[in-house]
């Protein structure tokens, strides 16, 4: 054997050796999903195929796994069909959005107890007496790769996630900034770490050059599409608009404990061929139910925006409980857009899927002035949309989004009796972020708000919003 052919023959073992050395993780992750079962069948053959070709798969959610499909949240454990579809397709770990606390603590703790899957969330910290079992990170063994994936909710501007401040009782929060940076530890023990977190893009995008030692953002809560991945300071953070719509795959290569590269592609959830047929089965044992297929009227001409729906659920509201004005969030109105022609009981639950409670209170016109002020910096989605007056807003200079004034009038334009009281009907939510000073703090009916909206639409043998707008200037997010 020549010298020179020995040489190659050390060459080519050296070069296959280091390529021995490069592991991959690959991860499928979602966020947002709010219970879009109907695409469960596709999500779950996705998940089949490629554990066919990387049977170390991580799945992952980053949170809002419920609240927005009847099927799902209705059910008689809510959010039941959710969790044992996820179970069905092998979830790894979520985190928690905003919309876990749907049903409350007590609810939480029973759908945290049926799933096969861990949440992570280290944010979050709740009493022992709710037996709520969450872990503040974990790390996953990928075939010989340990990935620490650390978790983070969102906090609104009452220091609690974007739920009624009923939800949450029993929770304490901490800052989604100060403690990620408890765990730069996991740095030294892992070859790659995540941070799972439902605060929204900008905040992803924000965060990004606090945590250098992080390798990857799986991202939740602003329902922002991106073409795969994006780099930001290093990290790459990925996210999609919410319901299913896409998913993002997720390759991470690492070269002897360090990540030497990572990238990120889109799946069309709604596109995919392949179905996988015992979850489709059991979409449709939960899809069973005719009492939410029941139409209630006819929408004469399709709800272009969402403007038009938040003033016909306000509409809704007086005319069911005699008010004279109304108050919707505009993130409680949860889709919109809306074809002309049947209106059922599950488009309704769709659109006010948080079961609050209709709140009744008397107000002056400028303690409306107020709350109105209030409610629209506070709810993180915008103005509201109201009912019964119209109003201009203004904003502050030094401040586009914050909201510094409301200019109210009637209906027909003329000028709104600042001084004269007025019986106004608004969600038990409005009721509790509108924290502006007034005397009357608001009473419960003992009617869901969805409910209103249901009595008020099967009363009409048809209903049209097509150009309705109350409110100027608005901004929603």
């Amino acid at each position: 054997m020549t010298r020179r052919l020995l040489s190659f023959i050390l060459a080519s073992l050296f070069t296959l050796g280091a390529f021995a050395e490069r592991k991959e993780v690959h991860i499928l992750s979602c966020n947002d999903m709010h219970a879009a079962i109907e695409a469960f069948p596709m999500l779950a053959d996705i998940a089949d195929s490629l554990r066919t070709l990387y049977p170390g798969l991580l799945v992952l959610s980053a949170g809002d796994n419920r609240t927005g499909e009847p099927l799902n949240d209705m059910y008689e454990i809510p959010a039941y069909p959710m969790v044992a579809l996820m179970n069905q397709i092998g979830f790894d770990a979520t985190t928690l959005g905003n919309h876990e606390f749907d049903s409350g603590p007590r609810g939480l703790a029973r759908v945290i107890n049926l799933s096969n899957f861990s949440y992570i969330c280290a944010n979050v910290h709740p009493a022992d007496s709710l037996g709520i079992h969450l872990v503040p990170t974990k790390v996953f063994d990928v075939e010989g790769t340990k990935v620490g994936i650390i978790g983070a909710v969102q906090l609104g501007t009452h220091g609690i996630p974007d739920s009624h401040p009923d939800n949450v009782h029993g929770f304490e929060f901490s800052p989604v900034n100060e403690t990620i940076a408890k765990y730069e530890y996991l740095r030294k023990q892992c070859d790659v770490v995540i941070l799972l977190t439902h605060i929204g893009y900008e905040d992803d995008v924000a965060i990004a050059p606090l945590f250098p030692w992080a390798d990857v953002i799986v991202g939740g809560h602003s329902h922002t599409q991106l073409n795969g991945g994006e780099m930001h300071n290093g990290l790459l953070i990925t996210q999609n608009e919410n319901r299913l719509k896409k998913v993002t795959h997720t390759t991470i290569v690492v070269d002897e404990g360090r990540v030497v590269e990572k990238r990120a592609e889109n799946i069309d959830v709604r596109r995919w061929k392949g179905q996988n047929k015992v979850v489709a089965e059991m979409v449709r044992f939960f899809s069973d139910n005719p009492a939410f297929r029941r139409v209630l009227t006819q929408a004469a001409t399709p709800f272009d925006v969402e403007e038009e729906l938040g003033s016909m659920m306000c509409d809704a509201f007086m005319a069911e409980t005699g008010a004279d004005i109304a108050i919707q969030n505009a993130g409680g109105v949860r889709y919109d857009q809306h074809e002309a022609g049947s209106f059922s009981v599950s488009d309704v639950l769709r659109l006010d899927p948080f079961g609050n409670d209709a709140v009744v209170m008397e107000v002056t016109g400028e303690e409306l002035r107020q709350m109105l002020v209030a409610c629209g910096n506070n709810d993180g989605h915008g103005f509201p949309y109201v009912g019964g007056f119209q109003c201009d807003v203004v904003y502050d200079k030094k401040d586009s989004y914050k909201v510094k004034d409301v200019k109210l009038t009637k209906p027909d334009g003329s000028k709104f009796d600042m001084k004269r009281k007025y019986q106004l009907v608004t969600n038990s939510y409005v009721a509790s972020i509108a924290d502006s000073p007034r005397k009357d703090q608001g009473h419960s009916i003992n009617r869901l708000t969805a409910d209103l909206i249901i009595g008020y639409l099967q009363r009409q043998p048809s209903v049209s919003y097509q150009g309705v707008s109350r409110v100027v200037n608005a901004r929603r997010e």
